[in-house]
Order: structure tokens, then C-alpha cells, then sequence
């Protein structure tokens, strides 16, 4: 008799469900990969990186680095190369503390801003009246952009070309290339007084004399008149009204000194500044009011409302009077410095030193001034 298969009753099935054996499979595969992968990175990391000191922080680390101490935020930037655009620039700039007074031990400096297109023949003298006084000022240049300047590493000038556009006299493009430089110079915080030169321009005082001087002024130096001939108001255009009135419309030297409130008010403005693209072009120079216009409406109370650079207009014509070695005759320099019988405001008072500044001279003038330097101006 053939027996027949025994049944299996109530025996449980152990094999693994196909959907279970799935997901382990592929929770193994993953962990596997994830082990092989970081012991393989690391040892190739370690292997690359060895040479470098412990002391050293990595990248992902180095945002943290820097932002950890006071230190960080107000360390001026290594170098003046950049590669921000204008609007990036001037936003940047127009920082500001919000709170009364530094948390650290700041020392004021000036910031010499020259306005070149390119080079600077002057430098020989600069570098004799800065010497000596390195916490007290900082260099900034603003050339025509293939201008490659060759100044010794040892020279204040060094490296201090900062990202320059072309700038056209009497165009908007001037104001660009001025506020180009408040702004950079504003990035470093210690920078509190802001002078605009060119290459012509020379010191006519000592550096003491011209720290103390500017650094003890409650007003900033820039002129700021209402010249009702058509130098002035003739170069007015309706067009500008209502924002500008012909009343508010001022005249004044392209080169001036401003504190750093006011420096950031230049470089933040975009209330005036395309008026005056738009309406002030031509024979209108807008150098010479654009400035003026907006400061003396925004800040009045803050400007001297007059220049420390001199020049001499007396010979007519569209640019002032240049110097050559011929001109540079005994008391020269003392009539310009002292102003003969005359004075000028200083701190609500009177004094007879008005300029710390001269323009223009030429570059056959720096041996004779080199050699007097210290008959002339004290350094």
C-alpha cells in the first residue's frame, strides 16, 4: 500500500518575505558604501593634507575663524584689489556704527586720496613729508585702469592703486571716480578724515602741522558758494527743479576734505546723484557743484565752506596757474601759507594759516622743492 506525503500542519513558514529581503539588502548596500567612502576620503584627505600645520584652520572652518573676535571686523583689508563692482562697492562702504563711540583703541587717521591718470611725480616729496607717521595715514590712487604703477616696495605708495575706471574732466564720471575712492577708504575703519589730491598737488606744512590741523577741525573743508555769474547759476538747468532749486545750486573746489559722516553721505547718495548725471553735462562741470549742491543741502552746519588746497585763477582761462622751478622765488610759499594780510575762518575763529595744500606744480619743480623742503614747509 502506498503511503502518502505526510502534511506539514501548523508549521510556521520561515523564509524571509521578498519586500523584507529587499530593504535589507539595501540598508546593507548603503551602510558598506557610506564605510568605504568616508575611509576612503579620509585617508586621501590626510594624505593631501598632511603638510599643513595643525594650527592651520581648514576652509569649512575659516568663516567661523574670522568672525570669532572684534579684531576681524575692523582689520582694514590686506590688500586694496577687489573685485566688486561700484553699486557692491558703495553699498559695502556705507556701513556705519550705529552706537556712540569705538569698543577698541582707535587712533584717527587721514586718508590721501590721489586722483591721477597716472603717474604721480610728486611721490619723492609725499614720501619725505609722510615719513615717521605710518598709524597716522593711508594712501589711495585712482588712475586710468593700464596705468601699472612702479613704485619701490619700501615707498607709502605701494600697492595702493586701488580698481580704477576711466574719468573725463568735467563729466560724471569724475564724481564716480572720487566716490570710487571714499569708498575703498572707508572700508577701513580707521580712516577718519578723507583729502582729495592730485598729482600736482604738494604739502605745503609738515605732517604735524596738517594732522593737528585737520583732526582739530569741527567743520570739513569744502567750498561751497553761490555765484549768482555764469560760472555759478549760469550753469544751472530748470530741469533739476523741484528737487533742486536754483537758490540751492553752489559752486565749489574740486579738491576737498571731509570727515567720514559725510564721506559715507557721498558715497550712499542716490537722491542727487542722477539729477545731476542727467542735467548737469557740458560746460556745467559737474565736479564743481555736484558736491557742493548735495552737502550744503544735506549738512550745512558741517562744512567750513572753503578749501585747504591753494590755487592760483589769476591768469584766466579753464585750468589754473602751473609752477614750474623758476616760480618757486623766496616767500613764495609764505604768501601762500599765511595768506599775506589776510585770514580765514577756523573753529568759529580766525587764524592766518588757511592751506595746508598747493596745486599746480610741475614735475621739472620737485628737485627745487626736494632740496628746499625743509626751508619751504618744515619736513
Amino acid at each position: 500500500m502506498q503511503i502518502p506525503p505526510l502534511k506539514m500542519i501548523n508549521q510556521p513558514n520561515k523564509s524571509f518575505p521578498p519586500k523584507l529581503f529587499l530593504i535589507l539588502l539595501l540598508l546593507g548596500g548603503f551602510i558598506a558604501f557610506s564605510y568605504i567612502g568616508t575611509y576612503t576620503y579620509t585617508s586621501r584627505y590626510t594624505t593631501i593634507h598632511s603638510s599643513v600645520p595643525i594650527s592651520q584652520p581648514r576652509f569649512q572652518f575659516k568663516c567661523f575663524q574670522e568672525l570669532k573676535n572684534l579684531g576681524s571686523w575692523i582689520r582694514p583689508p590686506s590688500t586694496l584689489w577687489h573685485e566688486m563692482n561700484d553699486t557692491e562697492l558703495f553699498w559695502r562702504a556705507s556701513f556705519v556704527p550705529k552706537i556712540e563711540g569705538y569698543p577698541f583703541k582707535r587712533t584717527p587717521k587721514i586718508a590721501f586720496m590721489f586722483l591721477t591718470r597716472g603717474p604721480l611725480p610728486m611721490a619723492p616729496l609725499w614720501e619725505k613729508f609722510f615719513k615717521g607717521y605710518d598709524n597716522l595715514y593711508s594712501i589711495y590712487i585712482h588712475s586710468l585702469p593700464s596705468y601699472r604703477p612702479k613704485f619701490q616696495r619700501s615707498s607709502p605708495f605701494y600697492g595702493r592703486q586701488i580698481p580704477s575706471q576711466v574719468a573725463e574732466w568735467g563729466m560724471m564720471s569724475m564724481c564716480d571716480a572720487e566716490r570710487r575712492l571714499l569708498a575703498n577708504a572707508l572700508l577701513d575703519f580707521s580712516n577718519e578724515y578723507f583729502v582729495l589730491l592730485s598729482e600736482a598737488c604738494i604739502p605745503i606744512r609738515n605732517f604735524t602741522t596738517v594732522y593737528n590741523y585737520i583732526t582739530g577741525s569741527l567743520y570739513s573743508f569744502m567750498g561751497s558758494f553761490d555765484e549768482p555769474g555764469p560760472f555759478g547759476r549760469g550753469r544751472y538747468s530748470f530741469k533739476m527743479w523741484p528737487l533742486i532749486k536754483r537758490s540751492q545750486w553752489r559752486k565749489g573746489s574740486q579738491w576737498f576734505e571731509i570727515n567720514r559722516q559725510l564721506a559715507v553721505d557721498v558715497i550712499k547718495d542716490s537722491k542727487y546723484y542722477s539729477t545731476f548725471e542727467k542735467f548737469c553735462r557740458g560746460d556745467c562741470y559737474v565736479d564743481e557743484h555736484y558736491f557742493p549742491t548735495m552737502l550744503t543741502m544735506q549738512s550745512p552746519h558741517q562744512l567750513a565752506n572753503r578749501s585747504l588746497t591753494w590755487v592760483d585763477w589769476s591768469r584766466g582761462g579753464p585750468h589754473p596757474a602751473t609752477f614750474g622751478p623758476y616760480d618757486l622765488r623766496d616767500g613764495f610759499f609764505d604768501r601762500i601759507v599765511f595768506g599775506g594780510k589776510n585770514t580765514c575762518a577756523y573753529n568759529d575763529g580766525r587764524t592766518d594759516l588757511c592751506y595746508l595744500f598747493a596745486r599746480k606744480f610741475a614735475p621739472g619743480a620737485l628737485d627745487r622743492l626736494m632740496e628746499n623742503s625743509f626751508d619751504f614747509f618744515g619736513f
